[in-house]
């Protein structure tokens, strides 16, 4: 094997020429979105890219590792730039860039203490610093990391039924004439995530309760009892209700007080997907948005998104300690010690479905060890009150139509002149964001609301100002419009 393959002189060559071009990267501040490239084309440039040696460790060439970067860097989503304003992951904090960078070096596992002995130290200490805001008895929780809200949903699920149904793990689902059905309930404008692990579950989409939403997109408190009791007249036994705190579609934030008490009156188990929006916890000003939130059960908190750090960084929260042991049943003696111990008394591995996870916590907990608290809060304000601002921009566009107020840092609207027939909305916005994405000038979503797409634009970036937005208008205006007059 050549001996410059681990060479630790090559590997400072290679982070400097790498560190080199990300200082580049950040300090670019201008307005773009994505450069979208033909997959065919992009995989030529890829393979190109590759040595052709097959029969030996090819040597190292500096030119081709320039080439990667510079390409991996300029086909990305450009989420420094006041440009991106299209998706909930952010740009990162440079320095958990950097401590994530650390990770990849060091590659400690963070499933078992032994294995990753400071990630597991520093998961316990940012459980109990978030846990604060939370509002749960210091001693009686438990928080583990997991690799996505997806994942965090789907676990919490898990705990929730086997909770209810304590045999389910070991015997399946009830069955039989006159035995209950496990099913949940769940927001209309749920995550997707809750629907998939509602499948992994063996439930099934007959066995989804669908809970209206009123007009601010929220579960309607009203409706609910109604719902769950038509649920048990079918024969559903419903163990858990998934509420949301900060909707992925408008940024909507269910009522979880009174949705806490009807879910503790039915014998329920309540989890927050709070992937979006759980970061507002750590505002003073915005955390009244999660009142109710130290009654539930769960919490799946996504910290690759309002807080800014590389992704996957997800923290799921129970207010029971004991619950979290509930979502996995194994042996495994290889992993698993049968007379815990302090060491292993940290071992995150029974509580989370992932052996093998990165230690993603490291990059959140030095950022907040470094800069404190208020680095995210700071933050999370002024990008809902950005986002608070270009509503009230909108509100004054009569092209413009606005769909919702903003609870955080999501906006959702329509590009409709007057000229525009209603038959024409849905189309028009579809290729507004298509045109726009082409142009790479900017980069924003689409959302159907109420069967009708609309434009969406998420603040992850507090690089962007209302005047980016306005350009993002103008943008908007020039494409719609050539749009309209190629369909004449």
């Amino acid at each position: 094997m050549p001996a410059d393959t681990f060479d630790p002189e090559l590997f400072r060559e290679n982070s400097e020429t790498v560190l080199n071009r990300l200082e580049s990267h950040l300090a670019d501040s201008s307005i773009r979105g994505l450069e979208l490239i033909d997959p065919e084309t992009l995989t030529l440039a890829a393979r190109a890219l590759m040595t052709s040696e097959r029969e030996k460790i090819a040597a190292f060439d500096e030119k081709r590792l320039d080439a990667i970067t510079d390409l991996y860097i300029r086909t990305g989503i450009q989420v420094h730039s006041p440009g991106y304003m299209g998706r909930q992951f952010s740009g990162v904090v440079p320095l958990g860039g950097v401590v994530d960078f650390v990770s990849s070096v060091v590659n400690q596992p963070s499933s078992f203490y032994e294995a990753g002995q400071l990630p597991s130290v520093a998961e316990r200490i940012m459980a109990e610093e978030l846990n604060r805001f939370i509002g749960w008895e210091p001693d009686s929780f438990a928080m583990v990391t997991t690799s996505g809200g997806s994942l965090a949903n789907l676990t919490a699920l898990l705990a929730a039924r086997n909770k209810m149904f304590p045999g389910f793990w070991s015997d399946g689902s009830p069955s039989g004439d006159g035995l209950p059905r496990p099913a949940i309930a769940v927001g209309a404008d749920v995550h997707y995530s809750v629907s998939r692990a509602a499948g992994i579950l063996g439930i099934g989409e007959s066995q989804i309760v669908r809970l209206p939403i009123n007009a601010e997109q929220q579960i309607c408190l009203e409706q609910v009892r109604p719902a769950l009791a038509a649920a048990e007249q079918r024969g559903l036994k419903v163990f858990a209700l998934v509420a949301s705190a900060g909707t992925t579609s408008v940024g909507a934030f269910d009522p979880l007080d009174g949705l806490a008490d009807i879910a503790r009156e039915a014998g329920i188990w309540l989890h927050v997907d709070g992937a979006h929006g759980a970061s507002l916890l750590v505002s003073d000003r915005l955390r009244h948005k999660l009142r109710g939130i130290e009654k539930v059960d769960s919490v799946a908190w996504d910290a690759h998104k309002m807080m800014f750090v590389p992704a996957p960084c997800t923290l799921l929260f129970y207010r029971n300690k004991e619950d979290s042991l509930g979502a996995f049943q194994q042996r495994a003696s290889y992993v698993f010690d049968e007379e815990p111990d302090r060491y292993t008394e940290l071992d995150s591995g029974a509580r989370n479905f992932e052996c093998t996870k990165r230690p993603m916590i490291m990059p959140l907990w030095t950022l907040w060890s470094v800069y404190g608290p208020a680095l995210f809060a700071e933050k999370i304000e002024y990008l809902c009150d950005l986002t608070g601002e270009i509503h009230r921009i909108l509100l004054d566009e009569p092209d413009f139509e606005t769909l919702h107020r903003p609870e955080a840092n999501i906006l959702c609207f329509r590009y409709r002149p007057a000229e525009l027939p209603d038959d024409g909305v849905h189309r028009l916005q579809v290729a507004i964001r298509n045109r726009i994405k082409i142009r790479g000038n900017f980069f924003i979503s689409k959302v159907n609301i109420d069967g009708v797409a609309a434009l969406r634009v998420v603040m992850m970036n507090h690089q962007i100002t209302a005047e980016h937005f306005r350009m993002l208008l103008g943008e908007i205006r020039r494409v719609g419009t050539d749009l309209l007059a190629d369909a004449r």
